[in-house]
């Protein structure tokens, strides 16, 4: 299967191997020490009655991986393959993994699930608003929406870079450009130039986001920015180490219908 965006193609079925082995059956490094913990935290399942959990743009159901075992769970994802790896790597036979375009109408088991998730996958779908909106369609009142961004501000392909003031001892990042949308290419595999099959990432500010959430029916509840928690050695450890905590990786956001 593969997506057009405006005629150019953005099936994630060329990568899905590659994507596949970055990503693990546990997930990455930040999935596992970053993002899972910070989305449990945020999602507060405990205290949810009943709940049961959509996963758009799911991938290979990492998350569906680190559900306790009673939480309903539905994934949807555009590749037929990471799909399929999805159900072979599942460890719940109730767990629910179909094709689907997450902005066009879905055919979902149900339409009253107390939560929904998209994972670092936001930003490689050109049309946010369309996928909120099917977010609201399959929560129940009162359901949260939680999306995790590489943050927008701060990680823009080809617009965004590291750099060093030898003068001051600081490496800081440097911002291009920030504020209008872009479209950005992305290729999986560099060192083979032009055959290198790819992926589209497309940029917005965090006002677009904003206002797409209200457009659909939500209302944002919290933000959170979380940042690498990795350690450097040798001589620029210590510039490194700060700026880490100075600039985020991630951008989460919980919003209510």
């Amino acid at each position: 299967m593969k997506k057009k965006e405006h005629g150019v193609a953005t099936s994630w079925e060329e990568v899905e191997k590659w994507y596949s082995k970055v990503v693990g059956e546990e997930g990455s490094y930040y999935h596992q020490k970053i993002i899972i913990p910070g989305l449990f935290k945020l999602m507060g399942l405990q205290e949810t009655e009943s709940p049961s959990l959509l996963d758009l743009a799911c991938g290979q159901g990492i998350l569906s991986r680190c559900l306790p075992p009673h939480i309903p769970y539905e994934g949807v994802d555009i590749s037929p393959s990471l799909i399929k790896t999805a159900k072979k790597l599942s460890r719940k036979p109730d767990d629910l993994f179909h094709v689907g375009d997450i902005t066009k109408p879905l055919r979902l088991k149900r339409k009253d699930y107390s939560h929904a998730t998209i994972i670092l996958a936001l930003q490689n779908v050109e049309n946010p608003l369309k996928a909120f909106q099917n977010a609201y369609r399959a929560l129940r009142p009162g359901g949260k929406l939680l999306f995790v961004l590489n943050h927008p501000c701060f990680r823009i392909p080809r617009q965004t870079f590291w750099g060093v003031d030898e003068a001051k001892k600081v490496q800081y990042r440097r911002v291009d450009r920030y504020f209008y949308p872009m479209k950005i290419p992305i290729q999986a595999h560099p060192s083979l130039g032009k055959r290198s099959p790819k992926t589209w990432s497309f940029h917005h500010p965090l006002t677009s986001y904003s206002q797409w959430l209200h457009e659909a029916g939500f209302v944002i509840e919290l933000m959170e920015e979380w940042c690498s928690d990795k350690k450097s050695t040798g001589s620029k450890a210590r510039m490194e180490d700060r700026s880490r905590k100075e600039f985020p990786l991630f951008l989460a956001i919980r919003a209510k219908k």
